[in-house]
């Protein structure tokens, strides 16, 4: 009911999921009749790992549809190692560490993660993966297990880092190195994965920091809601270097008589993560292949979407918040396109901005940054009649690659164009049949 209600009081999303469900073109339907029982195993496994990946990756260009749902499951399967609490450090680290060599293997199987553990699945029939995974191009093969390599490593260094557990990471520096290993090295392989499938810009693989900024945006936008989930769970992440400023004390956050302090400290998080933006936005621009662009761009607008949800949001420290379904389906349609990424961004950051009160001790470092973003953006997509008459747009290598990026998209706009008309009309005629039933009816 609640949901329902949500609809009815933001009627522009209401329509985005009538569109989203009844008229959104889909890329690259996959044919599940062609599909191995190993193959439809591991499709199985990712729908209940990720409700919010499964339908980007299977409308994936077929070159690396199963190369990324396997990527997926392999890290997802790692991660479970990680966060299940009941395995003993003695067994897990070295899983950890060793965990890229199950890859050399036919069949291979783990039934010892604890039973509250809701992705265990994956280790339970890691068996299946590794056939489909053994069907992969050897170049896709082997990014998979590089990336596998260096991610169980640092899972591992953290896990032996008792101080971590308790407290969080102790500096900035450690929070970035570790959401890098949780999240940028994600991006790092996706990254090679694109170049290798010649689906982006030639330069991409040779700026690997823009991707990692990709992975942190993410994770430290979720790092920030999940505070109150981790707390309970009796883990941390935040940096202690930023909330030893505002407490001597994490968890004092969950406590009404902290609410100021806790969210003077979220708002430093927040500034924390908006340096990545720009990285975001000149990434998204190199990748061409247009399925590929949309399973980038999609957890980009919720992470700005997110971000601007907990910003000076007092429930991040009782509960997990999130954004409604309405307006996720609001954003997958509109982030079809990179200027449609623009506007996302541009407005979820005055909302930011708007958000921020007077009293906020960063209140102009925060306002700056917004205003610093969205003359960037500006820049990547200007506006002529924000410019003084006969004043040529400020051309960069950004602007550029944006423009070409644009212009990319032009088939696609008019793709969308159509589909979007063609919801309009639907929903305008089904408006005409009520009102005309209505009327005869009183």
């Amino acid at each position: 009911m609640g949901k329902l209600l949500d609809l009815v009081l933001h009627p522009a999303e209401l329509k985005a999921v009538v569109q989203f469900k009844f008229f959104r073109h889909v890329e690259n339907p996959l044919d599940p009749k062609s599909q191995t029982p190993s193959e439809a195993l591991c499709y199985k496994m990712l729908a209940h790992c990720s409700r919010s990946f499964v339908a980007v990756i299977m409308e994936l260009n077929p070159e690396l549809r199963n190369v990324v749902m396997l990527f997926y499951l392999v890290l997802r399967a790692l991660d479970t190692i990680e966060d299940d609490m009941t395995l003993d450090p003695e067994l897990k680290i070295p899983m950890l560490r060793t965990f890229d060599s199950k890859l050399n293997l036919k069949d291979w199987t783990f039934h010892g993660s604890g039973p509250n553990e809701k992705d265990r699945i994956v280790l339970v029939n890691f068996d299946s993966i590794l056939t489909e995974y053994h069907k992969l191009q050897p170049k896709y093969q082997d990014i998979i297990k590089d990336v596998t390599r260096k991610m169980g490593n640092g899972m591992a260094d953290y896990v032996v880092n008792e101080e971590f557990n308790f407290n969080g990471v102790a500096t900035v520096k450690d929070y970035d190195l570790y959401c890098h290993y949780v999240a940028g090295l994600v991006g790092e392989g996706l990254t090679r994965m694109i170049a290798a499938a010649d689906f982006g810009h030639p330069d991409l693989a040779d700026k690997m920091y823009l991707s990692d900024s990709m992975g942190l945006f993410l994770q430290k936008t979720n790092i920030i809601r999940d505070f109150r989930e981790d707390l309970d769970d009796g883990r941390s992440f935040w940096p202690k270097e930023i909330w030893a400023k505002h407490t001597d004390k994490l968890a004092n956050f969950a406590q009404p008589e902290h609410l100021q302090e806790a969210l003077n400290c979220s708002s430093e998080l927040v500034l924390n993560v908006l340096d990545h933006v720009k990285d975001v936005l000149v990434y998204l621009s190199m990748v061409y292949d247009h399925s590929t662009y949309c399973f980038c761009a999609i957890p980009q607008v919720m992470a700005i979407a997110t971000l601007a949800l907990v910003f000076q949001n007092p429930y991040v420290f009782q509960k997990n918040v999130k954004i409604r379904k309405g307006e996720t389906c609001s954003l997958i349609l509109e982030c079809r396109t990179y200027e449609g990424v623009l506007n996302v961004f541009s407005r979820y950051l005055r909302v930011i901005h708007h958000k921020c009160p007077v009293s906020d001790p960063l209140y102009l470092e925060i306002g700056m940054k917004c205003g610093e973003l969205e003359q960037f953006i500006e820049e990547l997509n200007p506006n002529p009649s924000h410019l003084p008459k006969g004043l040529e747009p400020r051309k960069t290598v950004y602007s550029e690659l944006a423009q070409t990026k644009i212009r990319k998209d032009a088939d696609v706009a008019k793709k969308l164009w159509r589909e979007q008309f063609a919801c309009n009309a639907s929903l305008a005629l089904i408006a005409v049949c009520v009102v005309t039933l209505l009327f005869k009816t009183f």
